[in-house]
């Protein structure tokens, strides 16, 4: 059986086509602009591929409570245009075939403990850094929902005694996403993350806020395992200031 995937991100969408084992057998990438200007070529994609379901991980908030009214709908969100987008269901109405849901992070979350170095493994925490911040947790072998779905991201920081920065997140400033995330260290900074490689304070404070947030969240859901992906995290410095973050906290 074919299957497609669906990684609704907020700067592109990648679109495959893959097999019951996990196999890719085609994907493209279509980028995220206006739900009328992104949703319908992608539907165009799917169309033909004689797929059986198509599964979506995609930025959120998400509404992933099935008795809800507005189930597979994107909240409120910061990406303009997209608040209150029904996701789900405008699939569903296109295809005519199952529609599964979860957040980006679960989707990436998944696929790391199916296919990657921690399958097998009963819990995992999975930390994107990025344009956003967001977290999947697999728990007892299961991913977290809870109500909603946890926004790990949006976990509030203690600020670096130095650090005067009010933060980015509109919604809380100085959370996590607020601090630590691609376009805080732009603001803060002048320039892009990928700028300022060489800059050893830039990462420093990056790592006292990346390491906050891990020691809180092993306290709270003890992960036998973490993994860190986004953009900033090519910043391959960053793991071990990390790492001395978390044991002095």
């Amino acid at each position: 059986m074919k299957y497609g995937a669906l990684e609704a991100g907020g700067t592109k969408m990648v679109c495959a086509v893959g097999e019951d084992d996990g196999t890719i057998l085609e994907q493209i990438s279509i980028p995220t602009r206006f739900p009328e200007e992104t949703i319908p070529p992608i539907i165009d994609y799917f169309k033909g591929k004689n797929i059986s379901a198509l599964g979506i991980a995609g930025f959120g908030p998400l509404d992933l409570d099935p008795d809800s009214e507005t189930y597979g709908y994107i909240t409120a969100t910061t990406k303009p245009g997209w608040s209150n987008y029904n996701l789900a269901g405008t699939f569903s109405d296109a295809l005519k075939i199952p529609i599964g849901l979860d957040t980006d992070v679960n989707g990436s979350l998944l696929g790391e403990t199916t296919y990657g170095d921690s399958a097998g493994l009963s819990d995992v925490l999975y930390i994107t850094i990025g344009t956003g911040i967001g977290g999947g947790i697999l728990s007892g072998g299961s991913v977290v929902h809870g109500m909603q779905h946890p926004e790990l991201g949006h976990i509030r920081m203690v600020p670096h005694p130095k650090d005067t920065y009010r933060g980015k997140c509109p919604f809380h400033g100085t959370c996590l996403e607020g601090m630590a995330s691609g376009p805080a260290i732009e603001e803060r900074w002048g320039a892009k993350a990928v700028t300022l490689s060489g800059q050893e304070e830039v990462w420093e404070l990056e790592a006292y806020y990346i390491g906050q947030a891990l020691a809180d969240l092993i306290l709270t859901v003890s992960p036998k395992r973490i993994i860190l992906g986004g953009g900033v995290m090519h910043q391959t410095q960053l793991f071990p200031l990390i790492r001395k973050a978390v044991k002095k906290e």
